[in-house]
């Protein structure tokens, strides 16, 4: 009788074959497999149910729980099936089209795009929702199959699918999967994998729905999209659901609009960020700080065009890799370019520009680059999403005993720049290649143990607390996420510390060693915020608008009660002015009361309501937006007391 050899954490088993992963955990840890939704077997993901390849010598198991993010991100696609399944029980002829899982949007959980036979309305979604609770209630089986190309073909033809014929023919060379629904007309194209049973889809709501077209593209197929929200408990979604309200009052569109801080017109496209004087403020301070705090680092702040000649993305790998997310190639002087999707080969261009010896690195190079993606028009959201955007983007070039030092620094201004902002919870997260051995990663062995160890102590080392996720590094090194909680507790993925291998291969990159021989040099990719646009939105949303002293586009409002008392308030402001604050003055003809009102709507930090009294006295009544009146006092003395505040950053 054959066996197979299964591991999980110092767990080893020997079981007959064959043998599904249910076995295989059976035999290791009955417990572990109680909360289990799903398992990887040697780092990829698969169905509990899935047969285990007889091929591998040993074979690593590990659960995928339901609380986890992988678990949560199985419930949600699993969910959308659910959804998708419930339309074709109430529409039959309903053509699908996908249905993913959102796990970093906090807004929604998944979607799934149709063309129904009706246009479906808002008074859908409770129908739908109810037929899906009906079908969860009944516990039926997710059921998959592995067949090949053309017999795919054959079952969505014969069901007049022609997206998912397109997919099929874009994406499946060979064999691939398909998932059935028991009880249900349901059968999808998808690489899973899904929960075993509706049953286990306890916690879900349908959101909203919205227009979409096929890939993103004008000029094919409406459709509609239906999202939705899932979680592996009805609690997690009662407090989601509370979290969602807030959210909407803190909606940075919303506020973006009332504040005048940006907009987006579609004269000039989608995705497409127009910063307005008082965002450009905000944004300013928000380079400001961070430049500080790199020239204390010792980085040197370069500049690099937006766009490079194709070639160059092709030695970067971005052409084969990453074709989707940038734009088409121009052709200029029968030369062909393209917009940049990122900063990487510029920085790599200057680092080659001279020769370098190791007494030259660290090289450490900053830029405030604008960058450009291809994203489709139903996923860009305000400015979460766009198309035009701009990273705070470093890249450090190393020798091997440098990575520690340098990746401790970088997790030192993480740490102090978000402490800057008062968020009071950063999470990191280190990812590392693990037992995936099969998803072609890149460099030898020793480079990746000795990476994962450095960036692993540097984290130790500062006290952090981190989570270490097995087979989620990137295919060319190992990684730090750094993770924010808002005001509302939504956690907000923003920045990264990545260690590349590839980059410097690709692009040959040299320095003299110390023997005289020449070495590889290591890259770190750090980015804190992600792309300034997006940390402006999450701005925001955390303070509700109401910046902080040191980052709001008005610091002070000026507010004569009468027009008498306009050339005072007018000396006033031009005081402040010269001391360098931002100061609006009041001096329409409206009521007191009125201008208070509409500085509080502008979330103004601090207001000045000048009267008789204060003339004569040559004071000012202090009014803060929160606290309310805080006293009359002199002008030295205000300019004193929010002087200290802008100068430390309070909040």
């Amino acid at each position: 009788m054959s066996e197979l050899n299964v591991k999980f954490k110092d767990q080893h088993a020997a079981i007959p074959a064959p043998a599904t992963v249910i076995d295989a955990l059976k035999a290791l840890d009955r417990d572990a497999l109680k909360g289990a939704l799903a398992a990887k077997v040697n780092g990829v993901e698969v169905d509990l149910n899935r047969e285990l390849d007889m091929s591998d010598d040993v074979m690593s198991i590990e659960p995928i729980s339901a609380d986890s993010t992988d678990g949560l991100e199985i419930i949600r696609h699993s969910t959308a099936h659910l959804l998708a399944a419930a339309l074709l029980d109430l529409l039959p002829g309903t053509k699908l089209g996908v249905g993913p899982a959102l796990m970093e949007d906090p807004r929604y959980g998944f979607y799934y795009d149709v063309i129904a036979p009706r246009n479906l309305t808002e008074e859908d979604l409770p129908v739908i929702e109810k037929k899906m609770r009906e079908m969860a209630k009944r516990d039926l089986k997710y059921r998959r199959d592995e067949v090949g190309k053309d017999q795919i073909l054959d079952i969505f033809r014969e069901r007049n699918e022609p997206l998912k014929c397109e997919l099929i023919e874009e994406k499946v060379d060979g064999k691939a999967s398909i998932y059935y629904i028991d009880g249900s007309p349901f059968i999808d194209f998808c690489l899973g994998p899904h929960v075993q049973h509706t049953g286990n889809l306890k916690a879900f709501k349908l959101l909203a729905l919205s227009g979409a077209y096929w890939k993103g593209d004008a000029e094919r197929e409406q459709m509609q999209r239906i999202y939705g929200i899932a979680f592996a408990t009805q609690q997690e979604l009662d407090a989601w659901l509370v979290q969602r309200e807030e959210a909407e009052k803190r909606d940075h569109r919303k506020l973006g609009r009332q504040l005048d801080l940006f907009s987006i017109d579609d004269n000039y496209g989608q995705g497409l960020i127009l910063w307005h004087p008082k965002g450009g403020i905000i944004r300013n301070e928000m380079e400001k700080l961070l430049r500080e705090e790199l020239e204390r680092r010792g980085y040197s702040f370069v500049f690099t065009p937006h766009i490079a000649k194709r070639q160059l993305w092709m030695t970067s790998g971005h052409e084969d890799n990453y074709a989707d997310g940038m734009y088409a190639p121009t052709s200029i002087e029968d030369e062909e370019y393209r917009l940049k999707p990122m900063n990487c080969p510029f920085h790599i261009g200057i680092y080659k520009s001279s020769p370098r010896s190791y007494r030259d690195l660290p090289q450490r190079y900053s830029e405030m680059g604008t960058v450009y993606r291809a994203e489709l028009s139903g996923t860009l959201h305000g400015l979460m999403r766009v198309r035009g955007f701009t990273v705070d983007d470093a890249h450090l070039f190393v020798r091997p005993d440098q990575i520690h030092a340098e990746v401790a620094d970088c997790l030192d201004l993480a740490i102090k720049v978000f402490d800057t902002y008062g968020f009071e919870k950063v999470k990191f997260e280190l990812s590392v290649r693990g037992d995936a051995s099969n998803k072609g990663y890149l460099g030898a062995d020793e480079d990746w143990a000795a990476a994962e160890q450095q960036l692993a102590s540097a984290l130790v080392e500062r006290g952090i607390q981190f989570e270490r996720i097995e087979g989620e590094a990137a295919f060319y090194g190992p990684k730090i996420d750094i993770k924010i909680e808002d005001a509302i507790g939504r956690v907000w993925q923003l920045g990264t510390i990545q260690l590349d291998f590839n980059l410097p291969e690709r692009f040959e990159l040299e320095y003299t060693a110390e023997d005289n021989q020449k070495r590889r040099p290591f890259m770190i990719h750090r980015a804190l915020f992600g792309s300034i646009e997006r940390f402006f939105g999450v701005l925001i949303e955390h303070y509700a608008g109401a910046f902080p002293l040191w980052l709001a586009p008005v610091q002070v409002a000026v507010l004569p009660i009468t027009d008498r008392i306009n050339e005072y308030a007018a000396s006033i402001a031009e005081e402040l002015k010269s001391n360098g604050f931002r100061v609006e003055t009041y001096l329409r003809s409206d009521k007191i009361g009125a201008k208070i009102r509409d500085a509080q709507l502008q979330k103004v930090p601090y207001m000045l309501v000048l009267g008789d009294k204060e003339l004569e006295e040559q004071t000012v009544a202090v009014r803060h937006r929160k606290d309310g009146d805080i006293g009359v006092m002199s002008l030295a003395e205000f300019r004193e007391r929010i002087a200290a505040e802008r100068a430390a950053r309070s909040l």
